[in-house]
């Protein structure tokens, strides 16, 4: 059973609260503020089970900070 409102998420900052988060738009990436910037993953071909069901997997790539 799949669930595709949720995306699970791997690498990027050991601290992120949550690996499970709700999924973006089909084909966007997922974009979450963190400690004064942004956290950048991007969805891969791959799926994981998870205790909240089969979830698309979504990668980390970047960071961006915000100005200031």
């Amino acid at each position: 059973m799949s669930d595709s409102s949720k995306a699970l998420l791997e690498g990027g900052p050991a601290d992120l609260a949550d690996r499970i988060v709700p999924a973006p738009e089909a084909g966007a990436d997922l974009k979450l503020a963190h400690l004064g910037g942004y956290e950048h993953f991007r969805r891969t071909d791959r799926t994981r089970s998870t205790p909240e069901g089969e979830l698309p997997v979504y990668e980390w790539w970047e960071r961006t900070e915000l100005p200031g």
